[in-house]
């Protein structure tokens, strides 16, 4: 059994454990009980009644949270021709735009967060993926990530504005950010809410029984915060 700082011990007691919290209760708890002295990633953990092993029960989509996750997010763009221009336009950090840049990355350099594709470069891209795909940089059209130059300038933006990838792992869970223990209470709910509302919609069709049996809430390094799961699933964005 791991065992914990007296910070963390302090904040835990703050918690009842057998208790089963409302969303707003919550984040107001993550946000008192953050036991770092950083500010802190509030996170939110689902444990799903899915078979992870089942190709018709896989979970994967993407959402763009209201208010981000408060960090600026570096994004790289494989481009060429005229998509250059449009990833240019769009605001990419980085460009990938050749060879140059396939070994460049190949020897290491992963100094971004999203990694964007037009589907001509993928051939290219393609070749890194030991590098880039445990990192979870792989361009990928269920992701989104694989695009027209045309929609480029808008993906790169809604990437940089809190555009995130939620997917269910080899376990059966789901782990996600939706913010900074810095952000308002409001600022985390609508993002909590956004994010529930995007997983409920995106359920397969093939999912048996309860399709989210545990929601948690907690911040880096902090103690967990159960969640009420109807709750959490009915939630709705605050104006």
């Amino acid at each position: 059994m791991a065992k914990h700082g007296k910070k963390y011990l302090a904040a835990s007691k703050k918690i009842d454990p057998e208790k089963i919290y409302t969303p707003e209760e919550a984040i107001a708890l993550a946000k008192e009980t953050s036991p770092t002295k950083f500010d802190a990633t509030v996170e939110i953990h689902l444990r799903m009644g899915l078979d992870p092993r089942q190709a018709d029960q896989q979970l994967r989509d993407v959402v763009v949270l209201p208010h981000g996750l408060g960090k600026s997010v570096r994004v790289l763009v494989f481009a060429q021709a005229e998509a250059v221009e449009k990833a240019k336009e769009g605001g990419a950090d980085y460009i990938a735009d050749g060879d140059e840049w396939i070994a460049k990355i190949q020897g290491g350099f992963t100094d971004f967060d999203v990694a964007i594709s037009t589907p001509d470069m993928m051939s290219k891209a393609g070749r890194l993926g030991r590098v880039l795909g445990p990192r979870g940089l792989m361009p990928n059209p269920k992701a989104g990530t694989v695009v027209p130059a045309e929609d480029l300038p808008r993906v790169i933006r809604e990437a940089k504005a809190g555009r995130v990838e939620f997917r269910l792992d080899k376990t059966a869970n789901i782990h996600m950010p939706i913010g900074k223990v810095s952000f308002d209470q409001e600022s985390l709910f609508n993002n909590m809410a956004t994010l529930m509302d995007a997983i409920t919609k995106a359920k397969p069709p093939a999912a048996k029984g309860s399709y989210i049996r545990k929601v948690t809430v907690t911040t880096t390094m902090g103690p967990p915060i159960k969640v009420d799961i109807l709750q959490a699933q009915t939630m709705k964005t605050k104006e």
